[in-house]
């Protein structure tokens, strides 16, 4: 795709990376044919196609963004499953992030949405916080129907519908295992949402670390991963995010840590960008490749460990794969491969590679799409008739739990569960 950036403009480091990425574009379409948004309502701005084109109109010619603009962004869920697809490598992760920073900079959105997201980002991100929220959610469940007449408010009634009936345990990964003298040494990003939504996941995890002989370390100080408020345009606040991280697990990484682990993939598709992120700031930006080097989905890093070998148990899992760990970090057969080995039948879903409509916020924010998206994903898991679904995001797991009754869990909730029966 042809440019007319200025020089002046090219000084900034943001406009010179999307620059870049503009100009890798070679108007395929290719994307077109895998983007959710698209895919549902036909609209060639609503693809990336048609995004970057309207983002390249408004960078180049350095304008504020338009309510038509925002619409259109808006309405993407950042499932990259346009970067899957494209033969030519464009980052669009990276170019719409720079797109959503400028919203965010120059236009001013309804009061009522600037409510919701200021709720989203002042919440979410704080463990305390959000448990508090969901406590008041669940007593705010009788006022639903009324919600619906206020402005924003099936965005309101959105997170209420997302709101579990009955309280998460308030119980904690424990800090460390005792394996044997000089074994390898990890982190588990405890995250936000999660450890409050379902903490069992960080627990299942450290302990089929410990049966592998591998000591899990805490990080005092460790902090949100920063993609909630990054994704909805928060640059700075990100950056704050990630560098509190660094902080937390630089000296771990200087004691010789092996790997930060993640047991949430949209964590670990922002994790593992914080290199580039970064890359501006003296202090933090070899720091922060260090750090995005070192961050593993669990189920990647297991699939270089010492693992037993177990005979099949006879349960039927569907595996559902987060557009974050596909598509964000092209892992895709790594999870299906270890539940094989644990025993589990796995079963491929149709259309795996369409998102199921959670995207972080976007099932609050972009409610009606989200809610589409999430019938056709539990439409195609049905359709292979399994016993229990797996996923790797505790996003997935909301959004399509509270679309069937077919159980939901995190994989290494099973390979956990098989290794304790053995």
């Amino acid at each position: 795709m042809q440019t007319h950036f200025t020089t002046e403009q090219l000084a900034d480091s943001s406009m010179r990376e999307s620059e870049k990425i503009l100009r890798s574009c070679v108007h395929c379409g290719f994307c077109t044919a895998t983007c959710p948004t698209y895919l549902l309502g036909g609209d060639e701005l609503d693809s990336p196609r048609g995004r970057i084109y309207l983002i390249k109109d408004m960078l180049e010619n350095d304008r504020a963004a338009d309510k038509a603009v925002v619409t259109h962004i808006d309405r993407c869920l950042s499932c990259l499953s346009c970067m899957s697809t494209c033969p030519s490598g464009v980052n669009y992760m990276n170019l719409v992030d720079h797109a959503r920073s400028h919203i965010e900079k120059t236009y001013t959105r309804p009061w009522h949405d600037r409510m919701v997201r200021f709720m989203l980002g002042a919440i979410l991100p704080y463990p305390a916080r959000f448990r508090t929220a969901l406590a008041v959610g669940r007593f705010g469940k009788p006022l639903r129907p009324l919600l619906g007449t206020l402005p924003g408010g099936r965005r309101l009634q959105a997170m209420l519908d997302l709101v579990p009936n009955s309280p998460g345990s308030d119980k904690q990964p424990h800090a460390a295992s005792q394996p044997a003298l000089g074994a390898p040494r990890v982190a588990i990003l405890k995250g936000c949402a999660q450890v409050v939504l379902d903490p069992e996941i960080n627990e299942a995890t450290s302990r089929v670390l410990a049966r592998l002989g591998i000591e899990t370390v805490p990080a005092p100080g460790e902090a949100c991963c920063g993609a909630i408020v990054h994704h909805m345009g928060h640059e700075e606040r990100a950056l704050a995010f990630a560098r509190r991280n660094i902080d937390a697990w630089w000296p771990l990484i200087e004691d010789g840590l092996a790997a930060i682990l993640i047991t949430a993939s949209g964590c670990g598709t922002t994790i593992k960008n914080y290199g580039f992120m970064l890359r501006d700031d003296p202090e933090y930006a070899e720091k922060a490749r260090i750090v995005s080097e070192l961050a593993k989905d669990i189920t990647e890093y297991l699939e270089g460990a010492d693992l037993p070998q177990f005979e099949p148990n006879g349960l039927v899992v569907a595996y559902h794969s987060p557009c974050s760990m596909q598509h964000g970090q092209q892992i895709k057969e790594q999870p299906k491969a270890l539940l094989r080995q644990f025993g589990y039948t796995v079963k491929e879903v149709p259309e795996g590679h369409i998102c199921c409509g959670s995207a972080g916020t976007y099932n609050i924010l972009q409610p009606e799409i989200a809610l589409e998206l999430r019938e056709r994903k539990v439409r195609n898991i049905e359709l292979v008739a399994p016993d229990v679904i797996a996923t790797g995001n505790i996003g997935c797991m909301t959004q399509i739990g509270a679309g069937t009754d077919i159980p939901i869990v995190h994989t290494i909730t099973l390979i956990d569960r098989a290794m304790r029966r053995r």
